[in-house]
């Protein structure tokens, strides 16, 4: 039984940073791995996601703020928001691709197993 289980959202002010991770369980922690956000009324947004050998991708709307990282030891995924932005405000998933063949890449299509989201909010 597959497992991802978000934590770290929470109100962040404009400008500062906020760290998100995300704990795999059940699960062979060696796949490629994504953050995705979605805002009320807005679809479902890739915002970074990394490969077993740490190759990272960003969307061009976080790129320089957002950092992707993981660490296997502890099978878990980090999002750092840093300067943040108000319209970074939304519920944030984590997502693993299915395929030991993988490389990082954002589009939701690409993933078989979802968290239940973290809540950022931008004050």
């Amino acid at each position: 039984h597959v497992q991802l289980v978000e934590s770290g959202g929470g109100s962040v002010q404009a400008g500062g940073s906020l760290r998100l991770s995300c704990a795999a369980s059940g699960y062979t922690y060696s796949h490629c791995m994504g953050w995705s956000r979605q805002a009320p009324g807005k679809e479902r947004e890739g915002v970074a996601a990394i490969d077993r050998q740490t190759t990272t991708t960003y969307a061009s709307s976080v790129k320089g703020r957002f950092i992707v990282s993981r660490d296997d030891a502890k099978n878990t995924l980090h999002l750092e928001i840093g300067s943040a932005k108000p319209e970074d405000a939304a519920m944030y998933y984590c997502a693993a691709q299915v395929s030991a063949y993988c490389y990082a890449r954002l589009d939701a299509s690409a993933y078989g197993y979802w968290g239940q989201g973290t809540q950022v909010t931008v004050s």
